[in-house]
């Protein structure tokens, strides 16, 4: 190859590269760079920037991603999921297990938008009896964007501050117990006790679900409860006497096999 034809692929490459990496090309979240870099026989410029993107794509997890949410609905949920489950010495709290990002996601589909249930009124949430549960017309969505309106709304007006913002555990134990106990009014078609008690549930359900639902982050939930989750077999450990650890699986562990 001649002097020329070299200098002229090396600068193409170099163009390549620039282009790329100015470009953010990305599939799915994830960027692209070193992946399609390769496909035109790039090199890294240095070790620095291989170490670079490495950090980028091992960071990147695609259950990380809002999909109803506002940025300030997230704070406000991550701060009402871990008061009611929070860190102790027992293992990681609500947050650390990313239960908001349960929460958001299910909102984003048909559990948020009651599209499998009855829908039509007459509703009686007033007269209804325990057995027919609460009655409203509103999706989960619409109770949810009215809860978290509401609870921050009474959090500045009995401290000052917004529920994410308020330092004490005390004073965000008592406006939840408000809720609990239907102490705050929202409106004729929801009650602050009904928020709470489905906001609870799936706070409980993103501890314990399969971490490809969006909670339980590195299956924390499970190993708390020596949970095995979902294994290919149980039979090494059928008719034994005593209980034996497994280490747990999660619906998605055979990709990574």
């Amino acid at each position: 190859m001649s002097d020329k034809d070299r200098n002229q692929n090396e600068k193409a490459g170099n163009s390549r590269r620039t282009f790329l990496r100015n470009s953010g090309l990305t599939v799915g979240g994830l960027v692209l760079g070193g992946a399609v870099g390769s496909l035109f026989n790039v090199k890294s410029d240095s070790n620095a920037e291989s170490a670079d993107h490495k950090n980028m794509v091992s960071s990147s997890n695609p259950n990380q991603a809002l999909m109803y949410f506002t940025p300030d609905q997230f704070k406000t949920v991550e701060a009402l999921s871990e008061t009611i489950f929070p860190k102790t010495e027992s293992g990681p709290g609500a947050k650390e297990l990313g239960v908001v990002y349960y929460i958001d996601h299910q909102l984003a589909g048909s559990w948020g938008l009651n599209t499998r249930e009855y829908m039509t009124g007459p509703f009686y949430p007033a007269k209804a009896v325990p057995e027919q549960g609460y009655q409203t017309h509103l999706k989960r969505q619409q109770v949810f964007d009215i809860g978290i309106e509401s609870i921050n709304a009474y959090s500045t007006k009995k401290f000052k501050k917004k529920f994410q913002e308020l330092e004490k555990e005390d004073d965000k134990i008592a406006i939840l117990k408000d809720f609990e106990e239907d102490k705050v009014k929202l409106n004729s078609s929801l009650s602050s006790s009904f928020f709470f008690s489905i906001l609870r549930s799936a706070t409980i359900e993103g501890v314990y679900a399969d971490p490809m639902y969006g909670g339980n982050k590195d299956m924390g939930g499970w190993k708390m409860k020596n949970f095995p989750g979902h294994q290919a077999s149980f039979t090494n450990v059928l008719g034994k006497d005593k209980f034996v650890a497994m280490k747990p699986q999660s619906l998605n562990a055979q990709h990574k096999m």
